[in-house]
């Protein structure tokens, strides 16, 4: 990982190229932990929105494609769509997925029409969401839904300083300086959603346990450890305390709030 090059303006690298680079070993085994925390609440609620039968579905930055395969194997998808900027992780082919490499960020991403068009923290690395969210929008066939999933920080300034939300709050302005992450916004997806035109707009929030050994504590020593660089540059912290707070993830002491998932959800009117 590096931080954005000198001389370009901060935040503007991208995720994949300046940070969390699919060729760094190890980095497919970090977004699975990801997965682990957050498919079964994923799941749960495409499936309650009707995903089953007869439905096609688009799932962009399908990372590893838990959630494509068990659209198929769970909901009984007809098909799904798994797209990504890189997908070297979706070798692993499955009747009824497709994959396809592409950018959501593009002009003529147009990859047609589908009941379900899902995108889970995908939207929250971009700085023009809101064009996005329109482009997604024009992919959902009338009737058929949009949710957006993505993490809402809950390190705010009255919450008491730990090894764990030291580096956290690190990692987000981390993050910010170098690619442009900005999960203050993602609260404002339900009414995003509404201004696109979407109808029967909700949404629900969901924070997996900090335990010893759970895939989110796993999953939050791997990013920050893979991003010490652009932690150490805001000078909140140093390895010293990257380290303490990996400690302090894998430890009974830990007693905070990891971040949680928002997933929004509207319908196209028919």
């Amino acid at each position: 990982m590096r931080p954005a090059e000198e001389g370009t303006e901060p935040g503007s690298g991208r995720y994949g190229e300046t940070v969390f680079r699919p060729g760094q070993q190890g980095e497919g085994e970090r977004i699975d932990y990801g997965a682990l925390a957050y498919d079964d609440v994923t799941v749960a609620r495409l499936r309650a929105l009707g995903a089953g039968p007869g439905w096609w579905c688009l799932d962009v930055g399908a990372g590893t494609g838990t959630i494509a395969r068990r659209l198929l194997d769970e909901a009984g998808v007809d098909s799904v769509l798994a797209v990504d900027r890189d997908v070297r992780f979706l070798a692993a082919r499955a009747p009824g997925l497709e994959v396809r490499e592409a950018d959501v960020t593009a002009p003529d991403f147009a990859p047609g029409r589908f009941h379900l068009v899902h995108a889970r923290f995908v939207l929250m690395h971009l700085p023009d969401r809101e064009r996005v969210i329109r482009a997604l929008v024009e992919c959902v066939e009338p009737g058929g839904f949009l949710v957006l999933g993505d993490a809402v920080d809950l390190t705010s300034d009255r919450t008491p300083e730990t090894p764990y939300t030291r580096v956290m709050r690190a990692m987000w302005q981390g993050l910010r300086d170098t690619i442009g992450t900005d999960v203050t916004r993602v609260p404002s997806y339900p009414r995003l959603l509404r201004a696109s035109g979407l109808e029967r707009v909700a949404a629900e929030i969901h924070v997996p346990p900090l335990e010893p050994g759970s895939p989110i504590s796993r999953f939050w020593a791997d990013t920050w450890d893979r991003s010490r660089e652009a932690l150490r540059a805001t000078g909140l912290v140093d390895d010293a305390a990257v380290d303490e707070g990996i400690r302090y993830l894998s430890s009974d002491a830990c007693a905070d709030l990891s971040a949680g998932l928002l997933t929004a959800w509207g319908r196209r009117p028919v």
